[in-house]
């Protein structure tokens, strides 16, 4: 049981916090209620433009690595459809060195002509090297447009092209942050070795002075129900052609989200899951195949992605796939199996939650979707999921109408 503190400052920033004398470091979690999702649908690509430039420099800090490795500490961060998010792990005996940079950063940033030019040619570069000129690379974008028509998951994290990037003007990229990285937007969590009144002391003096700002209202179109099969063939000069298939599912806090989870686990999780063991091992119809879930806070994606063997058209390898879901829609699975399923993540969140920074991470996370304290409940939601359930979902999910197909062909 992962005990948790709370409090808000004035100005709306929320702190959790839970104290582990295990170890003699400590960790800050800063997540801005901020992603692609939030972004103009003709300015993609800012959220994640934005997880680079809050390294470039603030008001008061120059360079942001140095004091970090002076302190003996590690920082990074990441951004998706739904949050960005920071973190940096400190020794205690320097655990203000990180309210410091993190609270300067979100008072606010130093606009440099330079430091946005460096970050947007990061950006670019990235883009080029991940989607353009990696192979497969775009197939993420074409997945998402496939299936999504008016939410704004229909574009990834990256942004939908590198113009959006490229154009992004100074005065956009201002608004865009005192919009949104704002203490009244955000979740400091702070795990590791420091007491709840030291983490109350040092939050208040160093973000306590940051006014509130004026968030936007969350307004996102709503998804409409997809009622027949899409389909996309593209052709690209990769090695070997693929298969990509996407789904709609339930959004995080729905109860059947661990059961679209626990699926994707019986489908592709290991050499004994169900399309390692038929397509690859016996039928020898893939040579690579997963089945994952997108997790996104909003109504999401079930995700089948393979490759197949030498000789099986793509075509092929789609009838294999769907004859796979058909088993499992028709036949309840074996408490066995579903037994395996549930220990497996049992023994990934307790080993998970083992990690004070993988604490600070996840209890933000859950305090932006409900409450800290619903870590204490992800395993015994696992294990409620039944055999019915299963089936009663997949019965739900894997039918063509809800289905969004790419073939992404092979050429010389």
């Amino acid at each position: 049981m992962i005990h948790v503190n709370h409090h808000t400052l004035d100005n709306g920033l929320r702190i959790v916090h839970h104290e582990d004398e295990s170890t003699q470091m400590t960790a800050l979690n800063l997540l801005y209620d901020v992603g692609a999702r939030d972004e103009d649908p003709e300015h993609t690509g800012f959220a994640h433009l934005f997880e680079h430039l809050m390294f470039g420099g603030s008001l008061n800090v120059p360079d942001y690595d140095t004091p970090v490795q002076n302190a003996g500490g590690e920082n990074n961060a990441w951004t998706n459809n739904d949050i960005t998010n920071y973190y940096i792990t400190l020794p205690y005996q320097n655990v203000e060195t990180g309210f410091w940079l993190e609270s300067d950063r979100m008072l606010s940033l130093d606009f440099s002509p330079k430091s946005l030019e460096v970050q947007r040619q990061v950006v670019i570069e990235e883009f080029k090297q991940r989607n353009l000129n990696q192979p497969y690379g775009d197939a993420s974008h074409l997945i998402r447009e496939l299936a999504y028509k008016r939410h704004p998951y229909r574009w990834p994290t990256i942004g939908k092209e590198i113009s959006h990037i490229a154009n992004a003007t100074m005065e956009e990229v201002r608004e865009f942050f005192y919009h949104y990285y704002a203490p009244n937007n955000a979740i400091l969590s702070v795990t590791g070795r420091i007491s709840f009144e030291e983490t109350l002391r040092l939050a208040e003096k160093w973000f306590g002075p940051i006014p509130k700002r004026d968030v936007p209202s969350r307004r996102l179109p709503k998804e409409e129900r997809q009622t027949a099969l899409r389909r996309k063939t593209v052709k690209r000069k990769v090695p070997v052609g693929a298969i990509y298939m996407a789904f709609h599912m339930c959004n995080r806090t729905h109860p059947d989200y661990y059961a679209f989870d626990i699926i994707t686990d019986i489908l592709s999780n290991g050499r004994s899951s169900r399309f390692v063991r038929s397509l690859i091992q016996k039928q020898k119809v893939f040579t690579s195949i997963d089945a994952y879930i997108s997790g996104s806070i909003d109504e999401g994606l079930l995700h089948i992605t393979g490759k197949p063997a030498e000789g099986i058209s793509l075509e092929q390898a789609e009838q294999s796939v769907i004859e796979e879901l058909e088993k499992l829609k028709a036949v309840p699975i074996d408490a066995r199996e579903l037994e395996k399923v549930k220990n497996r993540f049992e023994s990934e969140q307790i080993f998970n939650n083992m990690n004070y920074l993988n604490v600070a991470t996840n209890l933000a996370f859950f305090e932006l979707t409900g409450k800290a304290e619903d870590i204490n409940d992800e395993v015994n939601k696992y294990r409620s999921v039944t055999s019915s359930q299963i089936q009663d979902v997949a019965r739900r999910c894997f039918v063509p109408e809800n289905c969004s197909i790419l073939y992404y062909k092979s050429i010389e």
